[in-house]
């Protein structure tokens, strides 16, 4: 159906936050978009520190964004805002790399403090590289996920039940989008600001 970037932002080897964006593809892979994933951490340092949008890795990175049709973009949330690491990534993409793409934001943290960090710190970002959609994310505990030794993931069930809606919203907002061109033609030109619905 769609193509669909799925951006893990988180710095860590081990990261519950690209765990759960795998185990949230095969949802979507079983609804029949392709998945490509990409965890901003094996992008080279020296690229994403040195703010170099010409190195090729970058270049890549950028052009998978501009191939995909939905974003599904996963942070850690530190310090009430999403990953430093997910931040050099977005400063050196095109301003408006968002643009007339559906995005899932998604984030992770230890408290419910943090809950609001999508709809504050991530969402507005999203918008204004031009999104033509920004879907209602979610905020998951990091104690509502479980990773066995053997790498298994258990998600808990309040948890899961939330992430299944989203994600299926999600991809229902991908279908319509993939029949309003023909339709609308003009009229879905994407705007700066984007939607923040």
């Amino acid at each position: 159906m769609a193509t669909v970037l799925s951006v893990s932002g988180s710095p860590s080897v081990s990261s519950r936050t690209a765990r759960l964006l795998r185990h949230l593809d095969a949802r979507l892979i079983a609804q029949g978009h392709e998945v490509v994933p990409l965890d901003v951490r094996t992008l080279p340092a020296e690229a994403l520190l040195g703010a170099d949008p010409r190195h090729p890795a970058i270049a890549e990175a950028a052009a998978l964004f501009e191939r995909a049709e939905g974003v599904v973009v996963g942070t850690p949330v530190y310090k009430a805002a999403y990953s430093g690491l997910l931040k050099s990534l977005l400063d050196l993409l095109p301003q408006y790399a968002l643009a007339g793409k559906t995005v899932l934001p998604l984030a992770t943290g230890g408290t419910k403090a943090h809950v609001l960090a999508i709809d504050y710190a991530l969402r507005p970002v999203l918008s204004a590289m031009g999104a033509a959609h920004v879907v209602p994310g979610w905020f998951t505990l990091d104690t509502d996920i479980d990773v066995a030794q053997s790498g298994a993931l258990t998600i808990a069930p309040e948890a899961f039940e939330a992430l299944e809606q989203v994600v299926d919203q999600f991809s229902a907002a991908l279908a319509v989008r993939a029949l309003r061109p023909a339709a609308a033609g003009p009229a879905l030109r994407p705007s700066p600001l984007g939607a923040v619905g």
